[in-house]
Formats: structure tokens, C-alpha cells, sequence
């Protein structure tokens, strides 16, 4: 039984990035331990890092899952590498595909792997912003209100594009 709810964040910059997070998305909800609720508009959004790279597609979707948080980073840590990401030590860098398990349920946890919630969400408009579309109710880890974070956001650079996924094409 998929029980769990996890919000994953989604980015991209290399090789048809809204088609890397449109694939993606389809082979998430494809894992028979995964069902993909609903996502987010993407998102145009400045690199975060080296600003010598492509601006970033984001978008934000929720899933639900019978995985554990480990079993679940794993099944992302595995798309990355499918989708052709290097892990070359460059802290923000490009990347073809890039995959943040944002939030697990309520679930707080710290290892060397994994930290729920993610440590950079209320730093990132290119993740609120889209998260709060899917998911406006959210009661974030301080107890504020999910649109109490979007509104100290200065969506400077954060752009939505017309894209949207369609679900019910991916479900068929």
C-alpha cells in the first residue's frame, strides 16, 4: 500500500532539460512502489552556482510510495545516473537531471546521505514556488504555513513556462 507522501524536486539545465524532467516524471510513476500525484508548472530559474552554465528547468511533484526514504533517494540516485548525471564534485554545477527528495510525510531525519526536510527549500523560490502550487496547505517544518515561506520569496529570475505535465497521458 503507497502510504507514504513525498514532494521530490525536479531541476535540469543540460540536454533538453524539460524533457529530461518530462521523462522522468514518467519513469517515477512507471515504478510499480511509486505513484505520481501530481506536479507542478515548470519553472525557468538562474543557476544557483557557476553562472557560466544554462539556466535551470525546475518543477516540484508529489508522489506517494510504499518505499522507505533511503529505498526512494535510491530510486532517484539511479534516474540521475540513467539520465546521464556526473557527480563530479562541483557544488551546483550543470546537470542533466537532478532529483531532491524534499519532504517525506513529517519525517525529520539527518544521516550522511539523506536530511529531511532538504536543508535548502526555504533558500529556494525555484522549489516553494511550485511546491506551493501543488501543495498550498502545507504546513512547513517550523509549523509556518507553506505560503508564509512563498511570500519572502523574491521570485527574482523565477520565470513559469506554459509546460505542464499531463498525468492522465502518463497514466495511460
Amino acid at each position: 500500500m503507497m502510504s507514504d507522501i513525498a514532494y521530490v524536486g525536479l531541476g535540469s539545465n543540460l540536454a533538453s532539460p524539460s524533457e529530461q524532467l518530462k521523462s522522468a516524471l514518467v519513469e517515477l510513476h512507471q515504478h510499480e512502489q511509486i505513484c505520481v500525484q501530481g506536479c507542478s508548472h515548470l519553472y525557468r530559474s538562474a543557476p544557483m552556482g557557476p553562472k557560466d552554465q544554462p539556466d535551470y528547468v525546475n518543477a516540484v511533484c508529489q508522489l506517494t510510495t510504499s518505499l522507505s526514504p533511503i529505498e526512494l533517494l535510491d530510486v532517484l540516485q539511479a534516474q540521475e545516473l540513467k539520465h546521464g548525471r556526473e557527480r563530479l564534485g562541483e557544488k551546483w554545477g550543470p546537470r542533466t537531471l537532478d532529483l531532491d527528495l524534499l519532504m517525506f510525510n513529517e519525517l525529520r531525519m539527518q544521516s550522511e546521505r539523506l536530511t529531511l526536510p532538504h536543508y535548502g527549500i526555504a533558500q529556494r523560490e525555484f522549489v516553494l514556488v511550485p511546491l506551493f502550487e501543488i501543495a498550498p496547505d502545507l504546513i512547513m517544518q517550523d509549523g509556518q504555513k507553506l505560503s508564509t515561506w512563498v511570500s519572502k520569496c523574491s521570485l527574482t529570475g523565477l520565470k513559469r513556462l506554459a509546460d505542464k505535465i499531463d498525468f492522465a497521458s502518463i497514466a495511460a
